[in-house]
């Protein structure tokens, strides 16, 4: 397990996050802290607030590894699984 992982893992514990944490959870609080990181280009799409992006965004890479963690999945192999797959259904563009 990465430092990543292991801080993310901490902070659930520590918490009791990973005894109410639910896949079916997880998933819809990354859809919700999507839609947060999607407010900060809401009215500008030029002059948005980077601290508010870096954070939204760390709210949603923090579920979709809880995610991957709480299925089993190390989520490096999750996204070069699909990095392959896209290779092979999109042809490079020259």
């Amino acid at each position: 397990m990465d430092k990543m992982v292991e801080e993310i893992e901490k902070m659930r514990r520590s918490r009791g996050w990973d005894k109410t944490d639910t896949p079916a959870i997880l998933a819809k609080s990354v859809v919700v802290e999507a839609a947060e990181l999607l407010e900060c280009f809401q009215f500008d799409e030029e002059n948005f607030d980077p601290d508010a992006v870096k954070g939204e965004l760390a709210d949603v890479l923090m579920y979709a590894v809880s995610l991957c963690t709480d299925l089993g999945w190390d989520y490096r192999d999750v996204v070069i699984e699909k990095i392959g797959n896209v290779e092979q259904r999109y042809p490079e563009v020259r």
